[in-house]
């Protein structure tokens, strides 16, 4: 006979996934009204966006996207690792892009998809340590709009969000499989994709919330073996990953991003855990060093208004046994606050304000299970006193951070908070749980909305244009290569829009929404030597400097740097360069006119137009005669002689990686200047076939982890296939409980549904 049970107990909880889903819908909305732009801001709108839309270009020529030599230091993918090349989702994410016109919309939209995802992975994590569906809601929509994830990584940094959305569903099919509950092709394919967005906090934080689940299935089962099946599936899912991050760390040498100090700390991005504690506040503003100085203008270490007050309202005499169950979330939170605390950096490894979002999930996954399962309204006065005392520590602490012209800001919110707690409380006490859960949900579009409104603008906006047909209609149409030489830092504020600063000049990898080939771009990996002689800066500024450093010798060929590089056009900033014009060209150059975008900008161009696609990327010769016969991004084919012995010089920065062929046979090349491919051509040669290829540094042992990974998941799927029981869809847990059903008396000890 059906189940007719098992049913409506489905029923409801599809039924809780959907209000999720809506709760974060209703969450976008509202932010959206406080500030159409918050989720096309910083870093999304300066790296992400553009990266995704040029990815996108590769992937519809059929080309795979591997390295742009003439985006030279932010121009190679796979060492940058967050242009997200083995990652399926963030794929079809980059084949989507280029058909939005309007880049704020694509975003947002992206976004939204992520968030919806993170909820209901939260939701999930909630459901496998037996919280009621309603309860698995609040969680998952509050931790879409708690502080740093709100503000940071779903403003700015997207990968965090993405990474921290599958992250979740891991964790939750990672309680499942240990239970006996669901496979382990779950776990491998969640992490999977955790691991390969490419940015490296969510794979970290990955490996670290698959031990402390690893460890805190240890005190559940108080058995091993189920912790053990689960790190060998992560541990698939990491060998099959690593093909990610192994052309990053093979080629760090020639990077900023070397481990000589392993472990340092100099209190930049570290928070204290007073203020990472400081959780229920919305008006809070945390103490802490950062970018924006001592105070934050934004509410980073905020998680859930409820989250602090509702600790008065859990019977914690009958806990004892959840917390056991749950023992992989509470080990998850203490590593998290640890790690928030410092230091500084643990090699690569950097601000570790980052990890406050996995602070948040833990805590407000704890928070909601015990209410869930441990909630109760008995002896509501004292409740009420403790809630109050604990609201109150939140005003003191949250007026000591900022104390300065925000102390009646506090205690507004501090009075919010409570008479929020009491509605909900009364709530809860007249009608029950779903009633109290509906209206803890319906608090939380509207604070984000206060909070947003009361950081608009966003301070770490660039506020590029939106519609990329807008800005191309407006920059002049520079074919060729482009070098822009000036500092983004100077841009006017009141100037950062389509008509004004970003009608003649880029930051970050503006020039691929624009679809124009500029040496300037964005990378938080750099590439030293490049950058020392540029002094090109992770956004893609330079110093002033810059003029005579492009134009100096270079020492083995005597040829400018501009010239080895083949760049067609220099654009300088007028407010960095407000002379340049006086002064005559540099030989072999002239000054242009662009009228009407000369307003912030002077132009040279090359006499007798561009060289870029001249010769394919052959830079110079000496001592040999070469001739480009094919090209492509990571291949140059050549054919050269040379009676004496020569040298070809190509433009392509000398990333690890390159290798060289000659009529077929290994030759040896060199980085000239520590910056430019550059080949010995022995005495003799004669219409050879000189091949120079570019593939990432680990891609051979990549491809074997990444088959080890699969056979690895497919021997722990086949052992959990014949181990389960043949008439079920999974084992039972042994220490399941059967429903509660609502308590008569509402004011007793709610346990679980």
């Amino acid at each position: 006979m059906p189940d007719f049970g098992l049913r409506a107990e489905r029923k409801t909880t599809l039924r809780w996934a959907a209000v999720t889903a809506l709760g974060v819908l209703a969450g976008y909305a509202a932010v959206l009204l406080a500030n159409p732009r918050h989720f096309y801001t910083d870093d999304t709108e300066a790296q992400y966006v553009p990266l995704w839309l040029s990815i996108g270009r590769h992937l519809r020529n059929g080309e795979f996207p591997g390295v742009v030599p003439e985006e030279w230091m932010s121009g190679n993918f796979l060492v940058e690792g967050q242009a997200s090349v083995f990652n399926p989702p963030q794929l079809l994410v980059a084949a989507l892009a280029p058909s939005f016109d309007n880049l704020v919309v694509l975003a947002t939209l992206v976004k939204l998809a992520y968030s919806i995802v993170l909820a209901l992975g939260v939701f999930r994590i909630c459901l496998a340590y037996r919280a009621h569906p309603a309860w698995a809601a609040v969680a998952g929509v509050a931790f879409c709009f708690s502080g740093w994830l709100l503000f940071l990584d779903q403003a700015s940094w997207v990968l965090g969000l993405a990474g921290t959305a599958w992250l979740t569903h891991a964790w939750a099919s990672g309680v499942r499989y240990a239970r006996g509950r669901g496979g382990p092709v779950p776990v491998f394919v969640f992490l999977f994709f955790a691991i390969t967005v490419g940015y490296v906090w969510p794979g970290i934080e990955s490996a670290l919330m698959i031990v402390a689940v690893a460890a805190g299935e240890w005190v559940y089962q108080r058995t091993p073996w189920p912790s053990v099946r689960l790190l060998l599936a992560a541990g698939c899912a990491g060998a099959a990953g690593l093909m990610t991050y192994l052309p990053g760390i093979l080629s760090a040498e020639v990077t900023w991003r070397t481990a000589d100090d392993m472990i340092n700390n100099d209190g930049f991005m570290t928070v204290p855990w007073s203020e990472s504690l400081n959780a229920s506040l919305p008006s809070t503003l945390p103490s802490f060093n950062s970018w924006f100085g001592l105070v934050q203008p934004l509410p980073m270490v905020y998680i859930a208004w409820f989250l602090i007050p509702a600790l008065a309202f859990i019977d914690w005499k009958a806990t004892a046994q959840t917390f056991r169950e749950s023992a992989g979330a509470a080990i998850f939170a203490g590593i998290a606050l640890m790690w928030t605390a410092g230091p500084a950096a643990f090699g690569p490894l950097r601000w570790p304000a980052r990890v406050l979002p996995m602070l948040a999930l833990a805590l407000l996954v704890l928070c909601c299970v015990l209410l869930s399962r441990h909630g109760t309204v008995a002896n509501r006065r004292l409740r009420f006193g403790v809630a109050g005392i604990l609201v109150f520590l939140l005003l003191v602490r949250s007026v000591s951070a900022a104390p300065s012209d925000r102390i009646w800001t506090h205690i507004g919110a501090a009075a919010t908070v409570l008479v929020l707690g009491f509605a909900v409380v009364t709530l809860f006490a007249k009608w029950g749980r779903l009633a109290a859960c509906a209206a803890l949900l319906v608090t939380i579009a509207p604070i984000a909305y206060y909070q947003v409104d009361s950081s608009y603008p966003h301070p770490m906006s660039w506020n590029l244009p939106e519609r990329r047909s807008a800005a191309q209609a407006l920059f002049p149409d520079f074919d060729g290569t482009t070098l822009q030489l000036g500092t983004s830092a100077i841009f006017p504020g009141d100037a950062k829009d389509l008509t004004g600063v970003y009608s003649s000049l880029v930051v970050g990898l503006y020039a691929a929404d624009l679809d124009l080939d500029y040496v300037n771009g964005y990378t938080p990996i750099g590439h030293d030597a490049f950058s020392e002689r540029t002094c090109m800066r992770w956004e893609g500024s330079t110093c002033p400097e810059a003029f005579d450093k492009i134009f100096a010798p270079e020492p083995v060929t005597g040829e400018p740097l501009v010239d080895l590089m083949k760049v067609d056009r220099i654009t300088l900033m007028r407010l960095v360069y407000p002379d340049a014009r006086d002064n005559p060209p540099p030989p072999g150059w002239h000054w242009v006119d662009y009228p009407p975008n000369d307003k912030w900008i002077w132009v040279l161009e090359r006499d007798g137009g561009p060289i870029s696609a001249t010769d394919g990327r052959i830079a110079h010769t000496v001592g040999a005669d070469a001739v480009s016969v094919s090209e492509s991004e990571n291949t140059s084919t050549v054919r050269v002689s040379s009676e004496q012995g020569g040298r070809v010089t190509f433009a392509r920065l000398a990333w690890p990686g390159y290798r060289v062929t000659l009529d077929g046979r290994e030759h040896d090349y060199e980085a000239l200047d520590d910056i430019f491919v550059s080949v010995q051509i022995p005495p003799g040669t004669e219409n050879a076939e000189l091949v120079v290829t570019w593939r990432p540094p680990g891609m051979t042992l990549g491809i074997i982890t990444f088959a080890l990974g699969l056979l690895g998941i497919g021997v722990l799927h086949l052992l959990y296939v014949r181990r389960r029981p043949p008439s079920a869809s999974g084992p039972s847990d042994p220490e399941a409980e059967p429903p509660v059903r609502e308590p008569a008396n509402r004011a007793e000890p709610l346990i679980r549904v």
